[in-house]
């Protein structure tokens, strides 16, 4: 007797339902993970603004490196100086938010993948627009997550400038972001407060009439983790993230719980000048010849053009002040206490005794971004402003800027020029 040959179940392509059969799928699942997104996405992005903003870069060329923003720069203001933790403040929630959110957003992408390859792709003019801000969605979010967790990290490996990259992309993100919020918000609070019939213990008792549950699997597998589970791995795995990565951002025990970050846990030395720096001497080509005897401040102004030496800045009037570095990358020192030449000061010697103006500061840094930036008016006027010769006590070292750097309240670490070798007032 002959024997038939046993067919072989050929699995459906992922257009179709039944090859998604995960069973913690579901648009509740989806919905909680989207409202934490709404959230923490909104933060990221506002806080991602003001970092722009601190920037001052409607202020001079030299601090825009974004020229073409046209009516993306609509809301820059004048960033104040003060309070002089603000930036330290905003950075650090922005960096850390960031962060914290990838598990979620990993979990919400792979909630919602089998939307990607649903056909036909739009059944309506409303289907086709939330699947044209999905796409747009997923791609932003992945380019404006993979970008900045390498900028935390100091790994500048994509093509281009962060700058540029950064804030062009998060601006198509978010718009892709508020459409898609706008689409489909209305329906996800309605399935939080109601729930959608599916005969699944995570589900509420109250049901929705004539909905129906999308992502949810029509030939799920037995369940190994309830929908409460994945979403309590979820939180899990942003809390170990929030625990080993905020601490950048702290003083004291807290700084060395921040093990995945480069300016975390150790401090990089001891002694006075033991505290994080960016880029060392070495880094940014100083030789020591630059910053040797032959040294000299150019300081320019309507008086005239001025050359002292670092003995002439040390027989003026030294002011002090105690103040934090913060950089765009998230991290921060404590307060360090800077001793110098107020800038003010050096303004009026250049010729504006009574209302100095913002001035241009340049490095002997020859590579690399930000050698020349501009400070705004209030950031000269404020008295902590300083051209800082001393730290904690001691001259600087050379990796923190010896023989003289600028030290401004509430600004980025990148305004903070290190190896100042001419200030000009009243150019900016």
């Amino acid at each position: 007797m002959g024997h038939r040959p046993l067919r072989t179940l050929t699995p459906p392509p992922p257009t179709r339902p039944a090859f998604w059969r995960s069973p913690v799928r579901g648009v509740r699942f989806t919905a909680v993970l989207g409202l934490v997104l709404l959230v923490g996405l909104t933060l990221l992005f506002v806080t991602g603004l003001l970092s722009y903003a601190a920037y001052n870069p409607d202020l001079a060329a030299v601090n825009d490196k974004t020229p073409d923003k046209g009516w993306l720069g609509f809301y820059l203001f004048d960033w104040p100086a003060g309070p002089h933790w603000l930036y330290r403040l905003t950075q650090g929630l922005h960096v850390t938010a960031g962060i914290v959110l990838v598990p979620v957003l990993l979990a919400k992408l792979w909630s919602v993948v089998p939307k990607l390859f649903a056909l036909p792709p739009a059944r309506s003019m409303g289907r086709a627009l939330e699947r044209v801000s999905l796409l747009l969605l997923v791609g932003g979010a992945l380019f404006e997550f993979v970008t900045g967790l390498l900028d935390i990290q100091l790994e500048y490996v994509f093509p281009g400038s962060f700058y540029p990259l950064h804030f062009y992309g998060a601006w198509v993100f978010f718009a892709a972001f508020l459409t898609h919020a706008g689409l489909k918000l209305p329906r996800a609070v309605r399935v939080l407060r109601h729930g959608i019939p599916r005969g699944d213990t995570d589900e509420p008792a109250g049901i929705l009439r004539g909905e129906t549950d999308e992502l949810a699997s029509p030939s799920p597998l037995a369940p190994s983790v309830s929908r409460r589970g994945a979403l309590t791995t979820v939180g899990a795995g942003s809390l170990l993230l929030l625990v080993t990565s905020a601490g950048r951002s702290f003083d004291g025990p807290l700084r060395r719980t921040a093990l995945l970050t480069p300016r975390g846990g150790a401090e990089p030395g001891s002694g006075p000048n033991g505290f994080q720096i960016n880029k060392t001497a070495a880094k940014a080509g100083i030789r020591p010849a630059d910053t040797g005897a032959d040294w000299r401040l150019t300081v320019v102004g309507p008086a005239g053009e001025f050359r002292l030496t670092l003995r002439e800045l040390l027989a003026m009037d030294q002011h002090s002040a105690a103040l934090p570095i913060a950089c765009v990358e998230g991290w921060s020192t404590s307060d360090q206490w800077w001793r110098g030449v107020r800038l003010r000061d050096l303004a009026a010697l250049a010729g504006h005794p009574r209302t100095p103006p913002g001035v241009l500061v340049r490095s002997v840094q020859r590579s690399g971004p930000f050698r020349t930036v501009a400070l705004r008016d209030n950031q000269v006027r404020d008295p902590r402003s300083l051209l800082a010769l001393e730290v904690n006590g001691e001259v600087l070292s050379p990796d923190h800027g010896y023989p003289a750097r600028t030290i401004v309240p509430a600004a980025p670490g990148v305004m903070n020029t290190k190896w100042v070798t001419r200030l000009t007032f009243g150019e900016v």
